[in-house]
């Protein structure tokens, strides 16, 4: 059974993910919904924490890939926090480590904006 769990929080500027757990086929749907939730309230600065993600499919990789081109079409970005070093050696497996943001820390991912 796969577990996500999302909690998200409003800074000034920015809204904020922190993703725990797996993002497979399973769960993925669950991120994609959070995300778009997010972008649908107006919020175009966003962060994805992804410390505490163990395992991250093409599934999660689509949905946050998804996100980001949403985000382009207008004045937005979505940039990620502190990956796991599994998550960042899919990103990088994936190239999006030339197509997102990535931060070591969450605080420099949210700076990264202003």
């Amino acid at each position: 059974m796969s577990t996500l769990s999302i909690q998200t929080t409003e800074l000034k500027r920015v809204m904020l993910l922190e993703v725990s757990g797996r993002i497979d086929s399973t769960t993925a749907s669950e991120l994609g919904d959070a995300l778009n939730g997010v972008i649908e309230e107006g919020r175009n600065k966003i962060v994805l924490d992804l410390e505490k993600v163990d395992y991250m499919s093409s599934a999660g990789l689509r949905e946050i890939v998804a996100a980001l081109k949403r985000l382009n079409k207008g004045t937005g970005d979505l940039r990620l926090a502190c990956p796991s070093d599994r998550v960042r050696e899919v990103l990088e497996l994936a190239g999006l480590d030339e197509i997102f943001k990535i931060f070591d820390t969450q605080l420099e991912a949210v700076a990264s904006f202003t």
